[in-house]
């Protein structure tokens, strides 16, 4: 498929910065991968370029993608790796390297630990505790979630401590200390301080600056519109040197405010950079005519965006189909069977999504697809995510880091040791020597698995080190005989030794990586591919969760007042995000949408009557029909708009 015209001139800007508007299903990540590749046929070196994403999946693509032209610009073979590649990655990827450059400067440990959400709910908590608060009041998640966008909006505790007025305000303040104290006592960092380390390194050492600004010369960033303060600030320094920077990103989908996304960074950006060459992708390759025209017409209402109309030289296709029914269980049926028909006539079951606006949803589409026998994967809990995942790598982790107590903790729990609450509080404080009788010979035991794990990790590939955790930690005898659950437990730890294989040629990094993996997985971030196989089956999700996945057919369900759009807090901005996760809903879906509501919904225990979602009653009818049949083919009463 060659370029448009739009997409040759994004891919022709060699130099200065360049704001791509990307439009759903423009193809921006081919734009992104064609400049690249223009850019080092252009006299650039490949290791000058920088490009940074969201997810690891994105990311992932895009370097297989770029691999490919390298290997055919430069004539090499299918199996032979590029010698020179840009860097590709995350923003949290893009951060560790830049603090594991510089780890020293810091004082920080090379092999520090990073906390995942778990880690870091617990530390809040037990700081919670410490502070003398009751966890039943002062909710951890809530807490947490206050540090995070605190965080993310470039805040230090200082920052805030001084602000901090109220009773919560102060509340929180005295746990984040606490909270950032348990972090420094065991050389650990959270999902936020990786990137806030690595902008305070940069602002504060002219000598790492300079570094990285002559490590890079061009830089580009997708998914501009969810960059939030950190990142932002992070990307404008590095690229101040060369203002080679390109960043690609669509107002419409900007559907993360709740992270910390601002949507004025891409609105600003021209204001920032005054001679930037805008360029405006609007042909889709994805979505039928009428899909398109109803997500047109969905965020057009929206004042805060830049102009522009999604076109296609695809077909026409089906209308938008709606279906209205009396509660969640008939319109639950609805989608189940429909999705069994389509399958019965040949459409993969991995080809068709359920989307919805809140995880609760999930249940009862769930049974609803149990009883009509079809085959479905709900994502949300991820393979790293999984307790014996967690397990395996806390043992990893504890081995190369000694002062982390979370994973100390968890690996000496599991298998249990006999190692009580008491005797754990008297390690964590004291170490070893604070142990005496039975209990020291336990805990000596224990440390001498983690030296083997330890030794092993220094010379041994990756895959090798899971399998001696594996067994030596005693997990594989504690699943080995147990039911199916235990069964299914010991098979994802077996899986865990083939996804280290993935770095069993990266040499002595080869483990980090895999660690890093690990605890940087997005929602958007899947199992490995022989996992995926197993587990195929219609897709249900959250809608930002889908967000840069497609599918042949999309169903939207819930769509209803106070549900989708959702009952906010009336912040400035709340309503058009809604449209917008809207939009990105719609744009989803290839070949056909589905749009359905229920009239009477049990949320929370209490029935509660709702009228359709203004965006149902906004499209043009013309563009729809009536649909809703149950799992015998029978009419199902529905609601008419």
């Amino acid at each position: 498929m060659t370029l448009n015209t739009a997409q040759q001139q994004a891919v022709s800007h060699a130099d200065g910065p360049l704001l791509i508007l990307a439009g759903a299903g423009a193809g921006k990540t081919r734009v992104i991968v064609e400049r690249i590749a223009a850019l080092i046929r252009g006299g650039v070196a490949p290791q000058k370029i920088l490009a940074v994403t969201f997810t690891n999946k994105a990311a992932k693509e895009m370097h297989e993608r770029i691999d490919t032209r390298l290997r055919s610009e430069q004539a090499l073979s299918p199996f032979e790796v590029p010698a020179a590649r840009p860097f590709i990655g995350t923003f949290h990827a893009l951060c560790l390297h830049i603090i594991k450059s510089f780890h020293r400067t810091l004082g920080l440990p090379k092999r520090f630990t990073i906390y995942d959400r778990s880690d870091s709910l617990r530390a809040v908590r037990d700081a919670i505790k410490d502070s003398g608060f009751d966890p039943k009041q002062l909710e951890p998640r809530r807490v947490l979630s206050a540090i995070s966008r605190e965080k993310g909006n470039d805040v230090t505790l200082e920052a805030y401590s001084a602000r901090a007025q109220s009773f919560g305000e102060q509340a929180i303040a005295e746990v984040w200390e606490r909270y950032t104290a348990t972090l420094k006592k065991e050389h650990a960092l959270d999902f936020d301080d990786i990137l806030c380390t690595a902008l305070r390194l940069l602002r504060t050492s002219p000598e790492v600056l300079t570094h990285f600004r002559h490590a890079w010369s061009h830089f580009h960033v997708d998914e501009y519109q969810d960059t939030n303060r950190v990142q932002y600030e992070l990307i404008t320094l590095l690229a101040a040197g060369t203002r080679n920077i390109a960043v690609v990103g669509d107002v419409d989908q900007n559907i993360y405010s709740w992270r910390g996304a601002s949507i004025e960074h891409i609105l600003r950006f021209e204001e920032e950079y005054p001679d930037t060459a805008v360029v405006t992708l609007t042909e889709n390759y994805r979505s039928t005519k009428t899909i398109l025209a109803a997500a047109n017409q969905a965020i057009e209402k929206n004042i805060r965006r830049r102009e522009k109309v999604l076109v296609t030289k695809n077909a026409d296709g089906e209308h938008i189909h709606l279906g209205g029914f009396a509660d969640e269980h008939g319109e639950a049926r609805f989608i189940a069977s429909e999705a069994a028909r389509k399958i019965r006539a040949g459409e993969s079951p991995d080809a068709i999504a359920v989307l919805y606006r809140a995880n609760f949803q999930s249940r009862v589409l769930e049974e609803a697809f149990l009883r009509a026998d079809v085959p479905y994967q709900v994502l949300g809990t991820r393979f790293f995510e999984r307790a014996e995942v967690k397990d395996a790598l806390a043992y990893l982790k504890a081995a190369l880091n000694p002062a982390s107590l979370a994973d100390l903790t968890r690996a000496i729990q599991t298998p249990s040791r006999g190692i009580g609450k008491v005797s754990l509080a008297k390690l964590a404080a004291g170490g070893i020597d604070a142990l005496s009788g039975m209990q020291r010979e336990k805990a000596a035991a224990f440390y001498r698995i983690l030296d083997r794990i330890r030794a092993a990790a220094e010379r041994d590939l990756p895959s090798a080190v899971i399998k001696l955790v594996i067994e030596s930690s005693g997990l594989s005898t504690l699943y080995e005989s147990g039911d199916h659950e235990d069964a299914e437990r010991l098979e994802n730890l077996r899986e865990l030794v083939s996804v280290a294989q993935k770095y069993d040629d990266r040499g002595p990094d080869g483990i980090d990586l895999l660690i890093e993996e690990a605890v940087l997985q997005s929602e958007q971030d899947e199992l490995s591919v022989s996992e995926q196989l197993k587990r195929r089956g219609v897709k249900l999700m959250t809608i930002h969760a889908a967000k840069g996945l497609e599918f042949d057919t999309v169903f939207i369900a819930g769509l209803e007042e106070g549900l989708f759009p959702h009952e906010r807090d009336g912040e400035e901005g709340d309503s058009e995000e809604e449209r917008r996760l809207f939009y990105v809903a719609l744009t989803r879906a290839r070949a056909r949408a589905y749009l359905t509501y229920a009239i009477t919904r049990r949320i929370f225990g209490s029935v509660t009557a709702s009228v359709p979602s203004e965006f149902i009653m906004e499209i043009d009818p013309a563009l729809t029909d009536v649909v809703g049949t149950d799992e015998r083919g029978d009419r199902l009463e529905t609601i008419h708009i």
